[in-house]
This record gives C-alpha cells, structure tokens and sequence, in this order.
C-alpha cells in the first residue's frame, strides 16, 4: 500500500489494518514505531475526529503532525497541486489532505513521493469506514454480517461499499431515489461481491431493507457542500430516521454507527445514539487506533 486515498489502495490489506488497529489499540508502548516521522495535514474542510486523531495517533506512534489549513498554504493563494506535493515531499514523510475534491487528492498522489492519506473527500472517507470495521469486529467478532447504511449515498456509503465485500459482509443500501451512491463504486462493489458471495444491494423501502439487519448506520442528511440543498434534503430523507421503532425492526442485537457529527432527532434519535445499542462512542474513538494503523503501514521502515 503505497497511498490510502480510496478503499481500493487496500484491497486485501483491509483485514490486516483492523487487526493492526486492535493490536495497536491495546498496546501501551508505541512511541518508538513511527519515531522522528513526520505528517504534514492539509485542512480545506473543517474537523474534529480527523484532526484530532492524526495528531494524537502520530504523537503516540513517536513522530509529529503538523496542521496547515489549506487557506494558511500557498495553496489557498493558486500555487499548484503539483508544486504543493514536490515542496512537501522534500520536508515531510506522509501527507495527509481534508479536501472538497477527490481529484485534487488523486493528483497530490500522483506528484508526492510520499505516501498520501485522504481524511475526506467528495467521493469517499476510506479512513472511517476502517475504523468502522474495527468497532464492528469488536462488537460482533465477525464480518459475517448484513450491514445497512441508510440516508444519502455519500462519501462514507461509498468506501464502505467497497470494503464490505473485501471482509465478506453483507450491505444494503437503504436510500431515498435519487440519492443512490457513486453508479461506479456500486458497480465494483457488486463485482467483488460476486467473487466473495457476499450480497450488495440498494433498496428505497427502508422496512425492507433493516429486515435482517446487524448493523445500522446512518450519516446527516446534508453534508458540508449541500447547504443549498438543506429543506429539500430533510424533507425527502424523513423516513430514513433511525428512531427505536425502525431498530426494533433489525435483529435483536443490532448495533447502531454513525460517523457523526450527528443532527440529533434529525437522522438519528437522541434516544438512539445514547441508547444500549451505539457503538457510536466507540467508533469515534476507534478513529485513533484506525489512524495509527494506516499510519504505521505506510511509514514503518
């Protein structure tokens, strides 16, 4: 693994990541892993996991994370991308980048010499969904699972429709028309699937899609980008809550994630992301041992 800007830089490292994430996780002494290694973390977005998580996870791996908001950058004054990757090549050992387009990641990628991480973009958030697959094999012990993402076929939906498959879980799409995922990523991900028979699927009636279900997880209806579109969002993905009537409707123990931040009694309840079943606190923190993982792959000697 050379970069971690899609699921795809991982294909048959996702499990391995996980359980690096667990062991790292319970290990007290890191300090020495990543030790004088250097991350440099551009910021065009705002964050509180990412951000913090980075940092923290290279302080306890022995390097140092340096923040540079994009518009502090002479990037945010029109200097290219390219320039940008060979300058930061030269000062730091891996970059990790918060943008608003996936390409601007693709093409910090191409022209560093050093390992690129996407913290978020457009297109996929591949660093969450592993520390997803961290909290779920802590709580279930297995990916022989169905998974549901239910909301707005979004960044997060699309990295975890390509990593579900890879580990052999089961998921299901549970969205309103017109908010499907990424066609492309769905296409692959039923491909892959078809190579580890394992079942993908989109289905608009959110009954039918929770029947079954392990795994429950939504994201906010309107993210940053989609302000415009903000009446409109909410209106349409008012059935895609998940309240405790919908839960009771997943099987038993059914565990609820959320990315977050979270619009409480929007599209999740307050009785919900605090109730018995979240994993949600869980899997903010398994940010950090998700991070340190990625990390220690990319820049161990």
């Amino acid at each position: 693994m050379q970069n971690f800007i899609s699921i795809n830089d991982a294909k048959g490292e996702i499990k391995n990541l996980v359980e690096l994430g667990e062991k790292l996780k319970k290990e007290e002494q890191t300090q020495t892993l990543l030790k004088n290694k250097t991350l440099g973390m551009i910021f065009e977005k705002a964050s509180t996991r990412t951000r913090i998580s980075f940092e923290v996870g290279m302080y306890q791996l022995g390097g140092m994370a340096l923040y540079l908001p994009k518009s502090e950058l002479q990037l945010g004054r029109g200097e290219p991308i390219a320039d940008t990757a060979k300058v930061m090549s030269r000062f730091l050992d891996a970059i990790m980048i918060r943008s608003k387009n996936h390409d601007d990641v693709l093409t910090l990628g191409k022209y560093a010499n050093i390992p690129v991480i996407s913290g978020l973009t457009d297109k996929e958030h591949p660093c969450q969904v592993i520390a997803d697959l961290l909290t779920i094999k802590e709580y279930k012990n297995t990916f022989n699972l169905k998974l549901v993402f239910i909301g707005d076929g979004n960044n997060v939906c699309n990295s975890l429709l390509l990593a579900a498959p890879e580990v052999g879980m089961d998921m299901t799409v549970a969205c309103p028309k017109g908010y499907e995922p990424d066609e492309e990523i769905y296409q692959q991900a039923l491909k892959t699937a078809k190579k580890t028979n394992t079942k993908i699927s989109i289905e608009h009636d959110i009954n039918e899609a929770v029947k079954d279900a392990d795994v429950l997880y939504t994201d906010v209806w309107v993210s940053m980008g989609d302000e415009a579109e903000k009446a409109k969002r909410e209106e349409i993905f008012k059935p895609y809550q998940i309240n405790q009537e919908l839960l009771n409707k997943a099987n038993k123990n059914a565990i609820v994630l959320h990315c977050l931040p979270a619009i409480r009694n929007q599209e999740i309840t307050e009785e919900v992301i605090n109730g018995p079943q979240s994993a949600i606190w869980d899997e903010a923190e398994n940010r950090l041992h998700a991070q340190k993982a990625i990390l220690y792959t990319l820049l161990k000697d």
